[in-house]
């Protein structure tokens, strides 16, 4: 992807920047995206989206004069190895912007300790942050109680499993979903975590196949996956060739367009995904995004997915705090919540589709396509 010329225009080497220093004269973002890892295949699409916000933010003048630019670090590799990397750009870039695992998260968090600027964009587990940290995605509780309840309300779904990868965000998604499920009248009849690092679902479906024989034994009647990336993939092409399709809905907060791709499409018409935004949404924010996206990639691009969207609007909020003075640890957090509140859009210059919006979508497996059903909008006591 990073041979794409609009990508090469707005990128900068990691260890060019290190050797030049910093340049007053550039608005430097640094760009925390999976390249390898769990989440890899979503990079890729991760990459192509912010490109996309720094060449529009480019064409409109730049931010204050100053020309926007991305240096890439991959997050898909150890936390350890990401946050050493990070912090060796600390003074080096103004913020940074994207999304990974939440292990890769808090390690991040913690090694650059309030110094820049954080934009995290996807899903998260809620929770308390430190300074600087900005959180664009929704917590458990805001992105999956609407989806569960409507679930229950159509489908009358009654015995719920939590099925996840064994690490922060998950757990904190099965600690909400047991909450709203029991809320809801329904009742949670059986939770399994995988590892995680690592083969958590292996490439043989040995461990997918006793999860499903487990989910036949409690007589689950849906399932909430928070595995993540390649062990969701390979979780729902084994769980397409069980008994219990056709009997065991599916809901996933992390299912997006390249995992169902992954995963090899599902026509099932049991497998659901709660998520900010889809490629075949069809409103008017999103098409006018993937009409930009398209003109500038072209039709075979990586796909414009939900984590994809989230970092073109993290890029685009970096420059909104960087040109209303307030790019900096101490007040990006009061800044992003002033510009997110505010109807006045000359902060966001250069930002032909404006500030994040908030709420969701559910939306259903449909072959390779995710088609949306309903919009989500978060229950207000939840967090």
């Amino acid at each position: 992807m990073e041979s794409s010329p609009v990508v090469r225009a707005v990128l900068r080497d990691r260890l060019d920047v290190a050797v030049a220093g910093p340049d007053p004269g550039a608005l430097r973002i640094g760009l925390l995206l999976p390249l390898s890892g769990a989440l890899g295949m979503t990079g890729p699409s991760g990459l192509l989206a912010a490109s996309l916000a720094a060449t529009e933010l480019n064409a409109a003048g730049g931010v204050a004069g100053r020309a926007v630019e991305l240096v890439l670090v991959d997050a898909g590799r150890r936390p350890d190895e990401v946050a050493r990397e990070a912090s060796e750009l600390v003074g080096l870039v103004d913020a940074f912007v994207g999304f990974h695992t939440s292990d890769v998260h808090r390690a991040l968090e913690a090694a650059l300790g309030g110094r820049v600027p954080y934009v995290f964009t996807p899903p998260h587990e809620g929770g308390s942050r430190q300074p600087g940290v900005v959180l664009l995605g929704d917590s458990p509780g805001r992105q999956l109680a609407p989806a569960v309840r409507w679930l229950v309300a159509h489908r009358r779904l009654r015995r719920w499993a939590l099925v996840g990868s064994d690490y922060i965000w998950p757990r904190a998604v099965h600690r909400a979903a047991a909450g709203i499920v029991r809320g809801l009248g329904a009742e949670v009849v059986a939770t399994r975590l995988t590892p995680f690092p690592g083969p958590g679902i292996d490439a043989e479906g040995i461990v997918a196949e006793g999860i499903v024989a487990a989910l036949a034994r409690v007589r689950a009647d849906a399932v909430l996956l928070s595995l993540v990336g390649r062990d969701l993939a390979l979780f729902n092409r084994v769980f397409t060739a069980s008994p219990l399709v056709g009997r065991v809905v599916r809901l996933s907060g992390s299912l997006e367009e390249n995992g169902l791709l992954a995963a090899g499409g599902d026509d099932t018409g049991e497998l659901y995904a709660a998520m900010r935004s889809f490629a075949g949404q069809g409103d008017e924010r999103r098409v006018a995004l993937a009409e930009r996206h398209r003109a500038l990639f072209g039709g075979r691009a990586a796909v414009l997915d939900a984590y994809a969207e989230g970092c073109y609007d993290g890029v685009h909020l970096a420059a909104a705090l960087a040109r209303t003075g307030r790019l900096t640890a101490r007040d990006a957090r009061t800044g992003t919540a002033a510009l997110l509140a505010s109807t006045e859009r000359g902060a966001w210059a250069g930002a032909p589709s404006g500030p994040p919006r908030p709420g969701g979508f559910l939306a259903r497996a449909d072959g390779l396509d995710l088609t949306v059903i309903a919009p989500l909008r978060p229950v207000r006591h939840l967090r």
